[in-house]
Order: structure tokens, then C-alpha cells, then sequence
């Protein structure tokens, strides 16, 4: 019988046998009993401030012998696997094969599941491939140097490619993640995130392992056209007939538009066009820097140095409060730094990057506070991408007029005033600003409310060690291009997927969702 055990507690320098020693202690059993342990899940426990951290498993293994008592939740038998996706038969040799518009994590796995059904897709992105992206993301952060086709927005991998190459996801699309994972070790991430709660792979992993995953396209028979930039649908009839790329045509009757969230041209073009759009709500903030050590300390206590804990994490939250909003940390990224983006001429935003190891002394993390639809300045569709721009274009003034980041310490952005900035902080190009006169009062006053109290969660780290970079503006898309149950748009043919769509937020959900509308469309 096979058998799923959780919540197997071991020590964080555990052995195969330790597993199999506390497994026999749930089931009652001898380690003879017991055949292809596998442990599918690895969580940190570190609750009980006294006592070391542990890791907490859930794992599969071939129980022989009388069947044990089963508890739900602890030990159960376990699911028969789910049957790996079976594309129907491809196209016609004479049909067009399907396009598909953007190389961020939904636009690959798209291209590579719609690759693997036989479809041989082309797969098109305005930026470059990985190793010329990176060095024109090296001379933007160096100076200020920014191609508006090619940087850290666009560009094969997307967004994601200079972040913490965070996998975290509340899907329970548990069949979906694990094929994704899949691909992702083979094509060179480590197998620890098949296990891992909190898997992450970092940046300097991701430049190698983002074109391993092109170059299965490629293997498949699909094609991929690289600084070519999407400059509208061929609309015929309501229904898509092809597309325009930097000039030419290209005849198909499926595209599968993945963009990100960050291509405000094509939501203009796309609205221009008569493809139904909606406004939705998003958030906006800053991004907060303190020591690694302090928020080490605050989640492991004195054990925050063991080697097998690596950079801790945190996740706050705030309730409404004080004629303040709701502010919640986002997208936090241990032992990281603070970097500048930009995707157009005098516009600004911020984010956050990790290498694999997590090494650096900061963590950051955004700090958000929600935009309503009813704050942007006018009731138009695309009202959110005005609400942003307008933060974006008081930022890069701020920030010097040279993609260098405003900035200011905590406390005094708390006062309202501006000082010199810490010399140890991780974005050396940063520049003293008072963030009050770059926020809208709203986010400012909640800020300014709810930012001391949630770091008092971390074990009431000081004030005056933590460091505001502003503005966090691209946190989620503020329109969502509409589809119906099947992935498609109003739009025969259009299947919009993605971060830019409006339908997923990070790595795995804008994977997945690729994957999900490619796998309907094979098998339609």
C-alpha cells in the first residue's frame, strides 16, 4: 500500500534515515516494512523560540504488512498520480502555427507546452535574448543607460528574470506546479524546489536555466524571434488572422498574448483595436531594506546563523485602521537588493532581486497599499496606467532625472523630511527625497501608519536601521484583458494569458496559466 505520512518532523541536518525512522514511529512499523520513501513537501518550523528549528515532510512510501490506522491529514493512502497531459494530434503541415507574443514565464511555458502538443509555435519578444538583456541591464543600473526595447521589464525571461526567482503559489493546481518544477530542474534549477515551501532559484540561475527552456522550443520544432516587437493584431471578422511585428506580418489564426503587465502600449493598441477590456484595482507603495541579520534574528532567535537555514523571510500585514488602508509586504526578497526599473523614457519604478545564495546583508520587501478603481483620475479603461505613470514620472525627477532611486530612511520619512541617505544600503544610486511629496496622500498616510507597527512583528527591529525606496508601482496589472471559460478572448483565436492579462501574479501563476490556455487550445 502507498501510503502519504505528513508532518514528520526531523532535525535540519536530517538523514534518509531519520525519515525513515520517524515514519516508522507514525506507522507503528519496522524500517523492513518500508520501500521508495519520497518526500514531496519541506517546510521550516521555527515556532517555539527555545528549541532548534526543524523541518516538517510530508512524504510517500510503500507500507508492506498490515495497514495502519489511518488519521486525515497525517497519514492517508496515497492519491493514484494524475495522468500527464496528452495533446491531441497537430495541425495540418499546411496550417499556421500558432503565435505566441512574449517570453516571460507565461509566454515560454505556452510556446513550450503548445511545442510539445506538435504545434511548432513562433515565439516573439521586443527585448533580447539573456546574454545581451544582461549586459543592458548592467549598463542601465551602472549608468543610467536605458534601451526602451531591451532592460530589466523586457526581454526574454520577463520581469521575473532580475527578481528573486521566487515559486511560491496558493494554486492547487498541484499537477500543473509539479510538471512546471519539473522543467525547470531539467533545464538546471535545483531539485530542492520539487520540495521546498518556499523554493526560490535567484537570479544568476535563472540567465542560464531561462534559455535551456528556449532551447527546447526550439528542439520541438518551434521558433522564436527575439527584438521583434508586437505592434498590433490582423482582426478580420472578429477573429484574430495573424499579427504585426516590427513591421511585418505573420499569418496565424491563434495568438497567445503574453505580454506582462508592463507593455502599456499594448493595452492602447489592444483598446484601440475593440478587444473588451476591463479596470481593475491594484496597489502601489515603496520598498523597504533592513538588515538580513534583524529579520534572521526575528524568525530563528539565536539559531539564526545555522547553516541550514539560509536568509529568513517574512510576510506582514496590516487591517484598516486609523483612516489608513490595508498594507501588506509583497514580493520580499532575503539577502537581496533594492534595483531600478524602467521600461519607458522618464518613467521610474522599483523592485527587488536575490541571487540563488541570498547572501547580501538586506532583505526588502515592498510595502503596498491597495488602489480602487474609483482613486484613478479619470473613469477611462486604461485610468490605472495614467494613476501609475503620473507616480512614475514624480519618481525619476526625484530619483535625479537619471533612473537613480528616491530615497529616504525610515524615520525620516515618518518626520516628513529628507537627510542623508546610510552609507550601507544596496542601491548605491539612490538619492535623498521626502516621499510624501512623491506618494498620493493615501498611500503616504497608510504608509506611515501601518509601517512601524508590522515591523514591530520582527522582533521590533529599530526604526532607524530600515531604509524606503520609492515607487513600487508594478506590483499587479491595472486592467485585465477579458476571456471567456475557455481562455478566449471575445476575439476568436486570442487566448490573453499571463501577468499582462490580469489573471495571475508571479513566476508559477503566470506559468501555469501559459501552460493551462495551451493545453485547452492542443486539445481543443
Amino acid at each position: 500500500m502507498r501510503l502519504r505520512i505528513s508532518q514528520i518532523a526531523v532535525r535540519l541536518n536530517y538523514s534518509e534515515a531519520d525519515v525513515i525512522k520517524a515514519v516508522c514511529r507514525q506507522l507503528r512499523c519496522k524500517p523492513e516494512q518500508l520501500d521508495n520513501l519520497e518526500i514531496l513537501r519541506r517546510s521550516i518550523d521555527a515556532r517555539k523560540k527555545d528549541q532548534p528549528p526543524k523541518y516538517v515532510l510530508t512524504a510517500e512510501v510503500d507500507h508492506r504488512g498490515k495497514p495502519p490506522h489511518q488519521q486525515p491529514g497525517r497519514i492517508e493512502r496515497a492519491p493514484a498520480p494524475v495522468p500527464p497531459f496528452s495533446p491531441a494530434p497537430p495541425f495540418s503541415p499546411s496550417a499556421a502555427p500558432p503565435v505566441v507574443i512574449g517570453a516571460g514565464p507565461a509566454g515560454l511555458m505556452a510556446a513550450l507546452t503548445l511545442a510539445e502538443a506538435g504545434h511548432k509555435p513562433l515565439l516573439i519578444e521586443r527585448g533580447a535574448e539573456t546574454p545581451d538583456r544582461e549586459k543592458q541591464v548592467a549598463s542601465f543600473w551602472n549608468s543610467g543607460s536605458l534601451d526602451v526595447e531591451s532592460n530589466v521589464l523586457y526581454g526574454e525571461g520577463g520581469a521575473g528574470l532580475f527578481s528573486d526567482g521566487k515559486l511560491t503559489a496558493r494554486s492547487k493546481d498541484r499537477e500543473r506546479i509539479r510538471r512546471f518544477f519539473e522543467t525547470l530542474v531539467s533545464c538546471g534549477a535545483h531539485p530542492d524546489i520539487l520540495i521546498d515551501a518556499m523554493p526560490h532559484i535567484g537570479t544568476d540561475d535563472l540567465t542560464n536555466i531561462i534559455p535551456a527552456i528556449r532551447n527546447r522550443i526550439w528542439e520541438r520544432g518551434g521558433a522564436c524571434a527575439f527584438n521583434s516587437r508586437f505592434e498590433g493584431l490582423i482582426i478580420e471578422n472578429g477573429a484574430v488572422r495573424g499579427v504585426v511585428a516590427s513591421g511585418k506580418e505573420i499569418r496565424t489564426d491563434a495568438v497567445f498574448l503574453a505580454t506582462g503587465h508592463s507593455a502599456r502600449d499594448v493595452y492602447r493598441k489592444l483598446h484601440a483595436d475593440g478587444v473588451p477590456l476591463e479596470a481593475k484595482p491594484f496597489a502601489v507603495g515603496v520598498r523597504l531594506e533592513i538588515p538580513q541579520q534583524r529579520i534572521d534574528e526575528a524568525q530563528y532567535g539565536k539559531w539564526a546563523n545555522h547553516p541550514n537555514l539560509g536568509a529568513a523571510s517574512f510576510r506582514l500585514t496590516r487591517r484598516e485602521e486609523n483612516n489608513a488602508r490595508r498594507c501588506y509586504s509583497f514580493c520580499m526578497c532575503p539577502g537581496g537588493e533594492v534595483i531600478s526599473c524602467a521600461s519607458s523614457e522618464g518613467m521610474l519604478t522599483s523592485n527587488g532581486m536575490s541571487l540563488s545564495a541570498r547572501a547580501e546583508p538586506f532583505g526588502n520587501a515592498a510595502f503596498l497599499v491597495p488602489v480602487e478603481i474609483s482613486d484613478y483620475p479619470s473613469t477611462d479603461i486604461l485610468g490605472g496606467i495614467a494613476f501609475q505613470e503620473e507616480l512614475e514620472r514624480k519618481a525619476f525627477i526625484a530619483g535625479g532625472s537619471n533612473y537613480g532611486l528616491p530615497a529616504a530612511r525610515l524615520i525620516d520619512f515618518l518626520e516628513g523630511k529628507c537627510s542623508d541617505l546610510p552609507a550601507g544600503r544596496s542601491c548605491q544610486r539612490a538619492i535623498p527625497a521626502v516621499l510624501q511629496e512623491l506618494l498620493p496622500e493615501f498611500v503616504s498616510h497608510t504608509l506611515h501608519s501601518a509601517i512601524p507597527g508590522m515591523l514591530g512583528e520582527l522582533n521590533g527591529t529599530p526604526l532607524e536601521e530600515a531604509l524606503l525606496y520609492a515607487a513600487e508601482t508594478r506590483s499587479s496589472s491595472p486592467v485585465r484583458i477579458l476571456r471567456g471559460p475557455g481562455g478566449e478572448s471575445e476575439i476568436k483565436g486570442l487566448y490573453p494569458c499571463g501577468e499582462g492579462a490580469g489573471y495571475a501574479g508571479g513566476i508559477v501563476s503566470s506559468a501555469l496559466d501559459g501552460m493551462k490556455l495551451a493545453e485547452l487550445f492542443a486539445l481543443a
